[in-house]
């Protein structure tokens, strides 16, 4: 299996996780899976009002990452103008952002970092140059 059948079985497996699936069957289907996170979110409508909640995310994937996850569960993120490219505001119920959406991106956001820093590394280590390892360390300046 390619690195990248490994990385989207562990994401499907991820959002399995956060969608409360009981059985194998569950969490397999990973569409119902979305659909059930969309319920949870619907559940905690009903007891919450939403509010905005901001998030300041640098780097630009994993921005990207945040931003399909909020627009996947009927989330539309947006920023002010003015507003740095780094801050995206949802409106949701707190609790579903810290329950479900805030753990759920972190931890697919760390399943794609480890995937893309295993790439970039091959991808030097085979294109540019064979040693990857980080810079000497040389005591002082002089």
């Amino acid at each position: 299996m390619s690195e990248e059948a490994l990385l989207r079985a562990k994401l499907r497996k991820i959002e399995a996780l956060f969608a409360g699936a009981g059985t194998p069957g569950e969490r397999a289907a990973a569409g119902a899976a979305a659909e059930r996170i969309r319920a949870k979110l619907h559940e905690f409508e009903r007891t919450e009002r939403a509010q905005e909640v901001r998030f300041s995310i640098a780097d630009p994937w994993s921005r990207q990452l945040m931003i399909a996850l909020c627009r996947r569960y009927g989330i539309s993120p947006y920023r002010y103008p003015r507003m740095r490219r780094s801050t995206i505001v949802v409106k949701a119920p707190r609790a579903f952002v810290d329950a479900v959406l805030w753990p759920e991106f972190q931890e697919i956001n760390a399943a794609l970092v480890e995937y893309l820093s295993r790439v970039t590394e091959r991808v030097i280590r085979d294109e540019v140059f064979g040693n990857v390892a980080d810079a000497d360390e040389v005591a002082g300046r002089g």
